[in-house]
């Protein structure tokens, strides 16, 4: 159960609370509006019991016996006590009368219609007494409550209602906001602004909505940094291609102005040829490595003589250049994986070496595997003289050169981190201490 779960659960029982505490406040406005407005005698059975025993009292022992009656029971504890007013409104026991009691006989009308709890009798001498049962008073002055009626049904309906209502107006709206804030951010997003965000928007949320608006930057961020990425590969694919197409329309145009120079103008023509195909070519990697398609099949191969074979073929190429490579490991690595892909990305880090590093200097290889962690482990180090510490992981990046009159297209390094991170491993490069470059390539593999 998530943390919006406990916010509907607490607003639920908030809601409860309300509307039991609106049914206690209006019953209990029910209960005062009833005592105002509540008769000044009392029924109920102790009341008419009380008026029958009067009544007979006073219609056949007369007023004297009555009194004496009355005496008694005004001495008794109760919770009823009984008056008995002449036609004057005095009391026989001549006990003052409550002052509601008094207005509510003040009228003629009044005597005449009684109210519940009276009683009018007429005694063997002809006088007519009025009979009143009345609710003793209770310590500090106070009366006794009077007999209540029960709310209407109504009433703890409309306050449940009521509270309902409001609770899940507040409960709405504070789950719709963010998702209005999620329909806007999403609508922005397909009318192409992608640097839309909505985590300012959420306020101190801590809940999944708040996660959802997290993650919805984050992919926003990441269809932005794609699409910009896609922008300037597009970009640098353009410049790339604009340089070769121009030497090829000018080899054109001198073989057709100097026909005696077409074989060297071939020549030139095959060249850039050449290296329009390579650079398609690497283009056309770095797309499928991008998309995720997956190229050749698995496949078992020896990783520690397939780098070992590497590094020899490279070593080879860089002695003409006055330059060596040294290959160190040993064993037997067998491990699943496009032999083909990841052949070529070690090659590049290790050609990208060899053609870097100082003249007279030596490429050091080293090839390892981890057998506690189950990692294999290629590490690359030459004696150029490195790169910039803010370009470190530029240099993983499609046509990404140091330096402008560096030669090649710049897709080396980036083809092979591509590579090596679709097999699950990692490509890092670090300036060693004492100069140069050193690249570390680790593949799992489980």
């Amino acid at each position: 159960m998530g943390r919006l779960f406990w916010k509907f659960f607490f607003a639920f029982w908030l809601a409860l609370l309300l509307a039991g505490i609106g049914v206690g406040t209006a019953v209990w406005l029910h209960r005062q509006a009833t005592s105002e407005a509540a008769p000044a005698a009392l029924g109920g059975p102790r009341a008419a019991l009380l008026l029958d025993t009067a009544d007979v009292v006073l219609r056949r022992g007369g007023p004297q016996m009555l009194r004496e009656l009355l005496q008694e029971w005004a001495a008794s504890p109760g919770s009823t006590q009984l008056f008995v007013l002449d036609a004057g409104g005095r009391d026989l026991l001549d006990r003052a009368l409550p002052e509601d009691l008094r207005a509510a006989l003040s009228s003629e009308a009044a005597r005449r219609d009684l109210q519940p709890g009276m009683r009018q009798v007429v005694a063997p001498d002809g006088q007519v007494y009025t009979l009143v049962a009345r609710g003793k008073p209770m310590s500090g002055g106070r009366a006794r409550p009077p007999h209540h009626e029960p709310p209407p049904p109504v009433l703890p309906i409309t306050m449940g209602l009521l509270a309902s209502l409001a609770f899940s107006a507040a409960l709405a709206w504070y789950v719709a906001k963010p998702i209005r804030n999620l329909r806007g951010a999403f609508r922005a997003v397909t009318e192409g602004r992608l640097d839309t965000r909505v985590q300012s928007s959420m306020g101190g949320r801590s809940d999944e909505l708040a996660d959802l608006g997290r993650d919805f930057d984050r992919m926003a961020q990441q269809l932005q940094t794609h699409i910009a990425a896609q922008q300037r590969l597009l970009h640098d694919v353009s410049h790339e291609l604009r340089s070769p197409l121009a030497r090829l329309h000018a080899a054109i145009g001198l073989a057709r102005q100097n026909p005696a120079k077409l074989d060297q103008t071939l020549e030139r023509i095959e060249r850039e040829s050449i290296r329009l195909d390579e650079l398609v070519g690497e283009v056309l990697t770095l797309s499928r490595l991008e998309a995720g398609t997956p190229g050749a099949p698995a496949e078992a191969i020896d990783l520690m003589e397939m780098v070992a074979s590497i590094a020899d073929d490279a070593g080879f190429e860089a002695e003409a250049n006055g330059r060596s490579v040294h290959f160190t490991g040993a064993g037997e690595v067998i491990a699943t994986v496009r032999g083909e892909l990841l052949y070529r990305a070690v090659e590049n880090v290790i050609r990208n070496a060899a053609k870097y590093t100082a003249p007279g200097s030596t490429v050091e290889v080293r090839a390892s595997q981890n057998a506690t962690t189950g990692v294999f482990e290629v590490v690359v180090s030459d004696r150029g003289s490195g790169v910039p510490e803010s370009d470190l992981e530029a240099i993983f990046e499609p046509f990404y050169r140091a330096d402008s009159n560096t030669t090649g297209y710049g897709l080396g390094l980036a083809i092979a981190h591509r590579a090596v991170a679709s097999h699950g491993g990692q490509v890092r490069a670090r300036n060693r201490p004492k100069g140069g470059l050193e690249v570390t390539i680790t593949l799992p593999l489980a």
